[in-house]
């Protein structure tokens, strides 16, 4: 197939991007390198993303925002992003809003652990492309279900996203690799040689901690003055 001439897709653009970065690190993804791992000329891949690098840097947050893509199988190949979708009305929700809350966290907790290499682009964008603001009306609404006042439902999503992505940013740091002059663990810091044989699992942490900001977040307000 003509290098120019691929069947080029912005999705499959974006799929061959984070196996670069999955597989060799966010600085090792360059449109040549692109190209050729796509069979195409570098000036092909800006027939999708005019604007560069850094406008194929937003897809792929969008992507990574989006668990049920981000998580499906590389080699699927879905409809691109740009190719217009028929507006429809949304299918009653069965599962309760904790539930709702719960499985958008354990997927997008997925979701970042697989591409984690793309962490730093998550950090530095505004989270206003399609994905995230699908993510924010789950959140909002599924919060307004469970009895918070209007005025701490964003308080209350900003918080379950930011525990999700400190939780990966967490995991991803406590498996890097160690520095090149590490602190030597001794009397300075009891404690934490008193409970440094313990190993965390990360999965049970995350749901535990899950649970308790949920618990928290929605819990009866006490008002000044009570007892």
């Amino acid at each position: 197939m003509s290098r120019n001439n691929a069947g080029l897709s912005r999705e499959r653009i974006v799929a061959e991007a984070l196996r670069i970065i999955d597989g060799m690190g966010l600085r090792s993804l360059t449109m040549r390198r692109l190209g050729d791992a796509l069979n195409v000329e570098a000036m092909a891949i800006y027939h999708h993303f005019p604007l560069g690098k850094e406008q194929l840097y937003s897809a792929i947050v969008e992507y990574i925002s989006d668990p049920a893509r981000a998580l499906a199988s590389p080699a699927a190949e879905t409809a691109p992003e740009d190719e217009a979708t028929p507006e429809t009305d949304p299918e009653p929700e069965p599962r309760p809003w904790d539930q709702r809350l719960r499985d958008w966290a354990c997927d997008y907790r997925a979701a970042l652990l697989r591409h984690s290499g793309a962490l730093p682009l998550m950090i530095h964008r505004r989270p206003d492309t399609v994905a995230a603001l699908r993510a924010t009306e789950l959140h909002y609404a599924a919060f307004t279900e469970a009895g918070l006042p209007p005025e701490e439902v964003p308080g209350a999503a900003a918080a379950l996203t930011s525990y999700v992505l400190g939780a990966v940013i967490h995991q991803v740091r406590s498996e890097g690799l160690p520095s090149s002059d590490p602190a030597v663990l001794d009397g300075r810091f009891p404690t934490v040689m008193a409970l440094s044989s313990i190993d965390v699992d990360h999965d049970r942490v995350f749901r535990t901690g899950l649970d308790a900001l949920l618990a928290g977040l929605t819990a009866p307000r006490v008002q000044h003055g009570e007892r």
